[in-house]
């Protein structure tokens, strides 16, 4: 079978000014791969009409599949109908579909439908559209010249609705037969070096049937196993078997898996729950765990004590710790997860204090200094690790560091694993 040619053509003047980060087409492109199909190539052009018509008559001519992403709004700048209207040599007319849809939206919020959201219900003649659940602005399926069209607006959440939409119509339209599968890993503490060294140093007779790759990108890593064939799936299982040998407990899970949701999930399958006491991290470990759908089943209340004070009023450090040893110490740190487990009567915690810079180090505690308190009441840990990064950088790490030694206790795993190794600092007695 003949590959498909999709190729993507994404507009904005915010995109292409910097204003606006392009995660659509990095999105799109996961989605199609996940279905055997690769981008061929991304143009990302000004809400330009000339610069439009250019791009989408160069690429009808190769081909099969154009996804176009925004333009669909009610203002002056937003050109993809007008631009499809004239690629096709078809005229703009009101569809009743999309003016259905238009009437909807406004009716649900209240409100009247104005001269600025009708420009929306302007299809290119012959064309379909492509239902919009959250927004006002409908997306469009055109067929022209043996190159379909779909566009979608530039809006993340609507587009990622409309996108399994395009996708069924896809193969319903195509032969995706012996398409291509791809397997993601995600993992923790393994940088690619280390990775590729252990895949490197073992026996294992890789099938030229599976591709291997890599995706580092803070904090995990993630491990991809693919195949253009699905009679090759039992060579990808074994290579996902063997990679799971290797790397081991720092597999957090497959495909999307977040640390957060590995925690979560152990942690409502044994019914408890999980409260944290963040100063460095000013709330990032909660934040993290409250982004996942259902974590009130596991989390309760997160306590961000920046200043001093406020450890000592609302998680009830001792103000002679504090004095004494600091608030980046081992006394205080467990006297911070103490205070929490009490607070929020929770079975777990997750208690971070440390120097997260660019300035505030000392000879004693270096920027990237962070102690670490985690566990239960019955087996608190704590830990001195040093992460000498940028100081979101180091935030994100620590997140991830604490994430992972819950997890790992709850699995019963040990905790002292590679990062720890490598990070972890043994106080003196001087400190």
């Amino acid at each position: 079978m003949t590959a498909l040619n999709v190729q993507l053509l994404m507009t904005g003047n915010e995109v292409m000014a910097g204003d606006t980060i392009d995660s659509n087409s990095a999105y799109i492109a996961r989605e199609l791969a996940a279905m055997g199909i690769k981008i061929s190539r991304r143009v990302t052009v000004n809400d330009d009409l000339e610069q439009l018509l250019i791009e989408l008559n160069s690429m009808s001519a190769s081909a099969d599949i154009v996804i176009m992403n925004g333009g669909l709004g009610p203002t002056v700048d937003d050109l993809t109908s007008e631009a499809l209207a004239a690629f096709s040599n078809s005229a703009l007319q009101i569809h009743p579909d999309a003016k259905a849809q238009l009437e909807g939206w406004c009716e649900r919020r209240g409100q009247a439908l104005n001269d600025a959201n009708k420009k929306q219900m302007l299809i290119p003649a012959g064309a379909d559209i492509i239902p919009n659940a959250t927004g006002s602005a409908p997306g469009i399926d055109l067929q022209h010249q043996g190159t379909r069209v779909f566009a979608t607006p530039g809006v993340p959440s609507e587009m990622r609705q409309m996108l399994p939409i395009i996708t069924d119509r896809i193969g319903a339209r195509f032969d995706l037969t012996h398409r291509t599968i791809v397997r993601r890993l995600q993992t923790f503490g393994l940088g690619e070096s280390n990775a590729q060294q252990l895949i490197n140093n073992s026996t294992f007779d890789w099938p030229r049937t599976v591709e291997l790759g890599f995706r580092a990108s803070a904090p995990q890593m993630e491990v991809k196993l693919t195949i253009h064939d699905d009679s090759h799936q039992e060579d990808q299982e074994r290579c996902i078997q063997h990679i799971h040998t290797l790397f081991g407990d720092h597999i957090v899970g497959e495909g999307d898996t977040t640390l957060a949701e590995a925690v979560l999930k152990l942690l409502r399958e044994r019914q408890q729950t999980i409260t944290t006491a963040e100063s460095c991290t000013g709330g990032l470990i909660a934040s993290a765990l409250t982004q996942i759908p259902g974590a009130s089943a596991a989390f309760h209340a997160g306590f961000v004590t920046y200043d001093n004070a406020i450890k000592a009023s609302v998680l009830g450090v001792s103000e002679s710790h504090l004095n004494n040893c600091g608030a980046v110490s081992e006394p205080v740190v467990r006297q911070m997860a103490d205070g929490a487990l009490a607070r929020a009567s929770a079975d777990y915690v997750i208690a971070v204090s440390g120097v997260a810079g660019p300035d505030g180090g000392s000879g004693e505690k270096p920027v990237g200094t962070v102690w670490v308190a985690y566990g239960s009441r019955e087996e608190l840990n704590t830990l001195r690790l040093l992460w000498p990064l940028p100081r979101q950088l180091f935030q994100t790490m620590v997140t991830a560091c604490t994430l992972d030694l819950i997890r790992r206790q709850l699995l019963g795993l040990p905790k002292y694993c590679r990062y720890v190794d490598q990070r972890q600092v043994v106080p003196t007695d001087q400190e």
